[in-house]
């Protein structure tokens, strides 16, 4: 971190915790170089960046101010999908956008992976490096069916946060999220069986329903409260629905969070129609705010809530480490991972153990949270500024994932195809539906340092859906 973007760290910190409360006059840029130790260049870009998010604002002859926090002038729309269940599909969409993890070629705008570059995992490197130099052969040798007891233990300690109390034999460890989902639905269905789901909802979930024959019932959600909740009931009596699938905490890709009423209130609805849950909280801890959200688990007084979450978000994709608390179906749920992976691998959950252990999970998670905010409030002003006019933009306060909403004349698909000409890949929202909904839609990431060549990219992506709401008007004109 440069020197200026740590004096508007501070700032911001002492913003966000009330010091400098909104409308009140910031300290003058003399007073920050005195205090701080640093130069007038170094302070005036300090205060530059707080101004570039809409955190304060300069005043001519009376200097800087605190302004309210402002949440995008128009959300996404509440979604209206199909009321009935469907075969899910977009998997040639999701090969595609997976074939671009890696792609050094394309600016990958739309990929959902946390920042790994930040200085605050270095331990977790070192921690790697020694288990591999150790002479102990434990690493190379299976571990337990339910995952090592160390990482097992640590992720029990982690779910307190998240109101949960479990014992680490409440855990089964699995290689990423993505398994504890589809060990879940798995445990839960057989071929033909109706899930329903949040709508937009997470892909890789939604290409689980695919391979298992499911059928995906998309409820309306609500781009600030969430699922519908009186959508679901009435689809809960009028479908066979055997499970409930939902991220209730920053959601992928809407940004949404539940309150705690509204998760007891969903939690409450399973019970009463005895269906089990399924609850993806693998963004639950990149939270801005402490406390972190209490998950839909915390409430679960039957275990019929399986609790499905990993390191892939927070710390990074490639060690596959993640994690299962699978209530009264823990037989069921053990015999699917064994079936699918066995054991998963050992090395990355003792290093990911001691990373925990050691503190310097939290650490690195607060310090990436802080980026994340600021950053997310960054691309929201680029996609202010360069998309089309009246553009829905979420506004997570977790994570790092940006769900826009386009004019109806933007397809997104087709935007793609454009954008390959200038090596730019974002991800269309169709992915994120059964049947292909959201093509007005796109997901972005915020995770990465926001640079010059990423500002670029965004107003690339702004300035083509323009071209395409232009060209769609020029065409009714002809019509009409």
């Amino acid at each position: 971190m440069t020197r200026y973007e740590e004096v508007a760290t501070i700032l911001r910190e002492r913003i966000e915790h009330g010091i400098y409360r909104v409308g009140d006059r910031l300290p003058s840029i003399r007073a920050v170089c005195q205090e701080l130790d640093v130069s007038i260049s170094t302070a005036q870009e300090a205060y530059r960046q707080l101004m570039d998010v809409a955190l304060i604002e300069s005043r001519p002859k009376s200097g800087y101010f605190v302004l309210p926090s402002r949440a995008p002038a128009v959300l996404p729309s509440v979604s209206r999908p199909a009321q009935r269940p469907l075969d899910v599909s977009q998997w040639d969409q999701v090969l595609e956008l997976v074939a671009t993890q890696r792609d050094d070629e394309r600016l990958l705008l739309g990929r959902g992976v946390p920042n790994f570059e930040y200085e605050t995992l270095r331990p977790l490197s070192k921690i790697l490096a020694g288990l591999h130099r150790s002479n102990d052969l434990h690493g190379f040798n299976y571990d337990k069916l339910s995952g090592s007891p160390e990482l097992r233990q640590q992720v029990a300690r982690l779910a307190i946060a998240s109101g949960c109390l479990l014992h680490p034999d409440d855990i089964v460890i699995t290689t990423g999220c993505q398994e504890a989902l589809a060990i879940s639905l798995r445990t839960l269905t057989q071929p033909g069986d109706v899930v329903a789901v949040d709508s937009p909802s997470f892909y890789g979930t939604m290409q689980i329903l695919k391979a298992n024959g499911l059928k995906a019932l998309e409820i309306p959600t609500d781009p600030q409260t969430g699922i519908s909740l009186e959508a679901l009931e009435l689809a809960l009596e009028q479908w066979p629905i055997r499970a409930i699938q939902i991220t209730p905490t920053y959601n992928n890709p809407l940004g949404y969070t539940m309150s705690e009423a509204r998760k007891r209130a969903l939690f409450q609805l399973a019970q009463r129609f005895d269906v089990a849950i399924i609850e993806d909280d693998i963004y639950g801890d990149l939270s801005f705010s402490l406390p972190r959200p209490r998950t839909v688990k915390s409430f679960d007084d039957d275990g019929r809530v399986m609790l499905c979450s990993g390191f892939s978000k927070t710390v990074g994709p490639g060690l596959r480490v993640g994690w299962l608390a699978p209530g009264r179906y823990r037989d069921q749920a053990l015999h699917m991972k064994y079936v699918s992976t066995g054991a998963s691998a050992t090395l990355p959950q003792l290093a990911v153990a001691e990373f925990v252990a050691k503190g310097h999970y939290e650490r690195h998670v607060r310090y990436a949270t802080r980026q994340y905010q600021r950053q997310r409030d960054i691309m929201i002003s680029w996609v202010q500024r360069y998309f089309p006019k009246g553009a829905g933009i979420s506004y997570p306060q977790g994570s790092f994932l940006l769900w826009v909403e386009l004019p109806a004349a933007v397809d997104c698909v087709r935007l793609n195809q454009r954008l390959a000409q200038r090596a730019i890949h974002v991800a269309p929202g169709s992915l994120f539906s059964a049947s292909g909904k959201f093509r007005q839609c796109l997901r972005l990431n915020y995770a990465f340092t926001l640079t010059p060549e990423i500002e670029a990219a965004v107003r690339t992506v702004g300035e083509f859906a323009t071209e395409m709401v232009e060209e769609a008007q020029a065409h009714e004109a002809v019509l009409g």
